[in-house]
């Protein structure tokens, strides 16, 4: 690819980021999205300078305000170890975001690759790709994470692993189907014909037009991938007490929740508000890249 082919390559994706960002500025519910998920990002990272109780949010306990109920000095009242709650669910986004952010990323690198092969190869290459991502998509990947997870041992960095090895395969389908559809295109064609290795076609000229409906999907993902882990967390196979997790607080406030309702709603609206923003930021990454509106 020679320099002005680049420059052109850059121009473009520029000129859709642009496009993305001026839409998503002028559509309120995605912009309110994005400033919920960069929020609770900056959250994460920030945890120990914004928590009010940065001890009480990483698991230290305060019996003197065992299971207090919202009031200024815990906004959102106090646990049953009298652990502040607001501070539990600022720490908590760390493993409710960026673990499922590192979850869907690991997945995209690994099914992203394979399923473009699998396209662009065809042949035996393709079956046999093909069967083993159908041998992990008979499974639902949330059963599949928590088999996995109880083998292996519990625990975040576990729940993990078991959710990337039983999220790669929807990418696997989606990266082979623009590919079966590219590799009839003149470009391609024409790359094949000039003698270019079947390595670099994949990475040059597959792989970066597959990253629209990747980004659409892994968008999407982030959301079930937050339920993924806060389910794996409510039912112990995730994070492990006393560490902050949003899934653990709900199942941690369950036994009180008719008399200590705050200590599971809390953290349950939370999840609620975040996995709404993903989707909501999804759908419209999806009406953007979606080619039926350029028809």
């Amino acid at each position: 690819m020679n320099i002005t082919a680049i420059k052109n390559t850059e121009t473009q994706y520029t000129r859709t980021a642009r496009h993305v960002l001026n839409v998503i500025l002028r559509d309120p519910l995605a912009l309110m999205s994005s400033i919920i998920i960069v929020g609770f990002i900056l959250l994460a990272i920030f945890a120990p300078l914004v928590a009010p109780y940065p001890d009480q949010g990483q698991g230290k306990t305060n019996a003197s305000d065992t299971m207090q109920p919202p009031s200024p000095e815990h906004p959102l009242g106090a646990d049953r170890l009298g652990r502040d709650i607001l501070s539990r669910i600022i720490f908590g986004a760390r493993p409710a975001l960026i673990v499922p952010i590192g979850v869907v990323l690991f997945a995209v690198l690994i099914g992203m690759p394979l399923g473009a092969l699998a396209g662009y190869k065809g042949g035996w290459v393709d079956e046999v790709i093909m069967r083993i991502t159908d041998l992990f998509l008979a499974f639902p990947s949330l059963l599949l994470a928590m088999a996995i997870t109880a083998s292996i041992g519990r625990g975040l960095d576990k729940a993990a692993i078991a959710l990337v090895v039983s999220w790669w395969p929807w990418y696997t389908r989606i990266a082979r189907g623009v590919a079966v559809s590219l590799k009839e295109q003149y470009f391609v064609e024409a790359a094949q014909a000039t003698g270019v290795h079947d390595a670099v076609i994949i990475f040059r000229h597959i792989l970066p037009n597959t990253l629209s409906p990747i980004l659409v999907q892994a968008t999407v993902d982030l959301g079930t991938v937050v339920i993924a882990m806060g389910g794996l967390a409510f039912i112990g196979l995730g994070t492990q007490p006393p560490a902050p997790d949003w899934g653990l607080m709900v199942s941690e406030g369950r036994t009180f929740i008719l008399d200590q309702w705050w200590i599971s709603t809390f953290p349950g609206i939370t999840i609620f508000i975040v996995v709404l923003a993903f989707n909501l930021l999804g759908d419209t990454l999806r009406d953007i890249f979606d080619p039926r509106q350029y028809k």
